[in-house]
């Protein structure tokens, strides 16, 4: 099995916790493929409390200039953009 992109599993995690406290349920079957808007439903409110649960899960600071919609596509393309960033 060949993966293009292994995420940091301490970030997926955290990224999973952040998503159910966001959306207030238990989210077992997420992956780094689950996609945040299609999948999940996120809107920009949500988005922006994803990305301040993660801030304080992860103690680091997202840099909004460097966010880009295609880093908020799955789980997976958002553990990479924050794995890049710390």
């Amino acid at each position: 099995m060949t993966t293009t992109q292994t995420a940091d599993p301490q970030v997926v995690s955290a990224i999973v916790a952040a998503l159910a406290e966001v959306l207030g349920q238990d989210l077992t079957d997420v992956t780094e493929q689950t996609r945040l808007f299609d999948d999940l439903s996120l809107d920009s409110t949500s988005v922006l409390g994803l990305l301040m649960a993660l801030e304080d899960a992860l103690d680091m600071q997202v840099d909004p200039e460097g966010l880009e919609q295609s880093h908020l596509e799955t789980v997976g393309s958002l553990a990479a953009f924050i794995t890049e960033s710390r």
